[in-house]
Formats: C-alpha cells, structure tokens, sequence
C-alpha cells in the first residue's frame, strides 16, 4: 500500500512508468476504448480548498476506469465540524479505497495518511502539488520528449508549486532556475531536495535564459486574498511576458497550472499564444491522475 503524498515518494523509474502509462491512456481515450480496471472501486475525496481542475479530472478519471468518486466537503462532512482527523482516516479506510485530499495544511495530510490503511493522495497542500507535476511533466514530453539534461525556469513565488518542481528536477536530473521577489524564495529545507539542480535568480530574465521550459502560478493563492495588494508591489516585474519568453530557448513552451490571471503573473500574449500548452497541460490532470490512480490500487505502472 502506497502514498502519494510527494513525488520524492516515488522513484525516477516510479515516475517515467506513471508518465508512460498515462500516455497510454491517454490514447486509450482517443481511441474510444473501454479501459475499466477499477470497476467496483471507490475513491473518496476531501476538498477543504475549491477546485476546478482536481475535482473534475479526478472524477471523470474514477468514472472513465469503471469506479466512482465521492466528493466531500468541510461543510459536509463531520471532519469539518471538529472530528478528529485521526478518526476520519480509519472511518472512511473502510469504505473506500483511496483517498485524495485536498487541503491547506500539509502536515494535516500527513496525519491522514499515518492513520490511513488506503492509499492517499495529495491534490494539493500548502507544501506542494505533485499531481500537477506529472502532468506538466506529462506535457512537456509529449511536446518536446525527455525532460532530463533539460532547462526548466520558474518565475514567480516560491509556493507549492515551485517545491514540486525543485522535488521533480533533483529526482528527474534536469536543471531548474528559480526567480522570485525578495522574501519569496523556497525555503532552504526545499531548495536541498533539488539535489544541486537548483539556481536561484533576481530576475525573470535572468532565470528564463537558454530555458526549454517557462512556467509561472498565481501571485497570490486562495488563503492569500488579504496579501494581494502586497503581491501585487513585491511581484512587479515578474509578469511572463514577450520579453521575458525572448530569453528563453526559441521553441521554449509556456505553462500555468491555472487559473491564471491575465496581465499579472502572465501577459495576455503568452498566456494565448502559441509557444502556450496550457490546455493540453490541464487535460493531461486527468490523463496522469488515472495512471497514479491505476498504479496504486492495482500496480499497472510498476517501474
């Protein structure tokens, strides 16, 4: 019985067999092809912060591989009301065969998963995002091949996001190079797992220089509405525009894990043009996400 809480709990093969399998199902798809291994099977899912793209992608992946998804919020839901989270991980362990939560706190999902005898999933913590991970990573394969001996920029803050990309560069061997404002860079704890594939730089430019990849999020993450305005003037300058994507390599492609806010984090022009793979990034959640759905409650992508 496995986790997955991070991509460090995975291997480098772990992980090149999840991608490969997710673009198997993904064509699996294209080609309208029944592909239902997890008949029968229940997934659970707790959502504290809102989602599009999570609650979505991991519903139809439940649905498309034959099982089926309960969604459960705060207000519905008795861990909402004070329950213990203890006591929820061993209740719903009984009922279901994986659990994704989707919360503020990481060291809450920790606990979950401690007293969990299912799988259980991150879909998004204040630490990082790794789901997100593997279909950025899922995307730039497809578009370009193999990320390793890459270049990766990322330009914006140093939030959950940017953890799981420094997590993917130390276990995946490409170079990631990192611009934020000052007092927004990733903790020191963080930048270390990045196994010295890591540079930090002043400015977008400067971090987007030679890259094969750009990437960026929100300024401001929800739970964060109240520093927007202090966003906002910390993070001028930092918008991924033309100039920005000029430094980088000349077939550079763009991604945002969205929702992106145009003229902020990322110019209009970039955001819609077409060095951007942003759509086929936010298919492939779902693409990926049944191939770790797959591989943990059945093994198929077993590297």
């Amino acid at each position: 019985m496995r986790h997955f809480l991070s991509l460090c709990d995975c291997s480098a093969d772990e992980i090149d067999a999840l991608l490969r399998r997710a673009a198997e199902l993904k064509a699996i798809q294209r080609r309208g092809e029944l592909h239902q291994p997890l008949t029968g099977r229940v997934l659970g899912m707790i959502f504290e912060k809102a989602s599009t793209r999570t609650r979505v992608s991991f519903e139809s992946g439940m649905a498309q591989l034959g099982g089926h998804a309960i969604f459960l919020a705060p207000e519905h839901a008795q861990l909402g009301r004070g329950e213990p989270i203890e006591d929820t991980a061993r209740v719903l362990s009984r009922m279901v065969d994986a659990v994704m939560i989707r919360t503020f706190a990481h060291a809450g999902l920790e606990r979950f998963a401690a007293y969990a005898s299912v799988p259980v999933i991150n879909g998004l913590s204040d630490y990082n995002h790794p789901c997100q991970l593997l279909a950025d990573l899922q995307t730039f394969i497809e578009h370009r091949g193999p990320i390793s001996g890459r270049r990766v920029a990322w330009i914006g803050d140093g939030n959950n996001m940017c953890t799981s990309w420094i997590e993917a560069a130390g276990l995946l061997d490409f170079e990631l190079q990192i611009a934020t404002p000052p007092g927004y860079r990733p903790p020191e704890a963080v930048l270390e797992q990045g196994r010295g594939r890591v540079t930090l730089f002043d400015t977008p430019r400067e971090a987007a220089a030679g890259a094969d990849l750009v990437t960026t999020d929100v300024w401001a993450s929800m739970g964060q509405e109240e520093e927007q305005a202090q966003r906002e003037a910390a993070f001028t300058g930092f918008c991924v525009d033309a100039t920005v994507m000029a430094a980088a390599a000349p077939d550079a492609l763009f991604m945002h894990c969205l929702p992106a806010h145009r003229g902020e984090e990322v110019s209009a022009e970039v955001f819609e043009g077409p060095q951007s793979v942003v759509w086929d990034e936010a298919e492939n959640r779902l693409h990926a996400q049944k191939a770790l759905l797959e591989w943990l409650l059945v093994g198929a992508a077993d590297g």
